[in-house]
């Protein structure tokens, strides 16, 4: 009967530390999915609405999941106190839970958007571009990682319940 209670808890921490990859994986995918939907949109409200920086980030964090919004929130609070904005946006860019790569493309970023108009929205194109092709290269592995982290966790929790029975 303590075996099969120590197999069940074994199993158990197995099957929580699957579920904690993939919260994790899933949050960092609707991060990047919010932070490339929140970009396009500031383009095309710089461009049309020529909308002030510290308003449309306040917009976009009331638009976006928490992460994002978290990051957009406090950018705008830093921009509105008179804090230097590239080093705000770029603080708040390494807190995200993304790739070094996006961090840093998303970091670079922000320097380039309190210029001028076409400036701006240059820079958000290239970033937008660059996190769509990250957004693109793991949606494509999403499913082999899945698999794999699904047999490496199940597989651990069984070999570990072999090895002390």
């Amino acid at each position: 009967m303590v075996k099969l209670l120590g197999s069940l808890c074994i199993f158990s921490g197995g099957a929580l530390a699957w579920w904690v990859q993939m919260a994790e994986r899933r949050r960092k995918r609707d991060t990047l999915s919010d932070l490339l939907a929140a970009l396009r949109r500031m383009a095309e409200e710089i461009r049309m609405a020529r909308t002030p920086l510290p308003p449309l980030l306040d917009t976009l964090s009331r638009t976006c999941g928490p992460e994002a919004a978290s990051f957009f929130r406090k950018t705008a609070e830093a921009a509105r106190q008179g804090e230097d904005l590239p080093a705000a946006w770029r603080e708040g860019a390494e807190r995200l839970p993304l790739s070094e790569m996006d961090k840093a493309a998303l970091a670079g970023l922000g320097k380039d958007i309190h210029g001028d108009e076409e400036n701006a929205c240059k820079a958000i194109s290239i970033v937008a571009y660059e996190l769509a092709k990250s957004a693109e290269t793991a949606e494509q592995s999403r499913r082999s990682e899945e698999k794999q982290a699904t047999a490496l966790c199940f597989s651990a929790a069984a070999l570990l319940v072999i090895l002390l029975i």
